[in-house]
Order: C-alpha cells, then structure tokens, then sequence
C-alpha cells in the first residue's frame, strides 16, 4: 500500500484545537469574573503551550491506536483469508433478460 501522506489539517488537528481550548479558557474564566478578558495573559500563554504538547501527544497517541488496529485487522485477514474471498458477479448475474418494448 505505501506510506500515506496526511494534509495538513488532519496533522495539526489535535494541536492548534487543544492549545485554541487551553488559550479560551482563561478569557472565558476571566469574563464569568467580570475581569478584562486579557487579565492574566500568562495563563492565556501557559495554557495554550500546554494544550498545544498535549494535541501533540493525542496526534500522536492516535496515530499509533490506528495503526496497531491496522495491523491486527490485517492479521486476522491473513490468517483467515477463507472468510475475506472475493467472488465475482459474472454479467449474465448481473444483467436481466431484457425484450424491446415495441
């Protein structure tokens, strides 16, 4: 099958919506606060860099959950290949008696 190449918003999913998450949510805390919402910029910062190694860590921790189950599916299929035949429907299955309605 060969390597497949991800676009790149599948690759940095998990990264830019959990370092956007962990950035939001000091602002939001901030405005059930009545505070400005850029009070604290540190935790904006903190947290966004925080969610960010821990999308990376999910991107990562997924891609390895995908292909372990890859790799067992593909297992199973070359153990038990009587179970995954593919028979072909030949035309004369495929094609019905056909009268020219004249």
């Amino acid at each position: 099958m060969g390597l497949q190449k991800d676009s790149l918003f599948s690759r940095y999913f998990y990264p830019v919506t959990f370092a956007f998450m962990g950035a939001i949510t000091p602002a939001i805390n901030n405005y059930a606060y009545r505070k400005p919402y850029h009070a604290g910029i540190q935790r904006h910062i903190a947290l966004g860099v925080a969610g960010w190694l821990f999308g990376m860590y999910a991107e990562s921790y997924m891609t390895k959950k995908w292909a372990h189950r890859d790799a067992v599916i593909k297992h199973y299929i070359e153990l038990h290949p009587e179970d995954f035949v593919d028979e072909r429907r030949k035309y004369k299955e495929v094609f019905e008696p056909w009268q020219p309605a004249r």
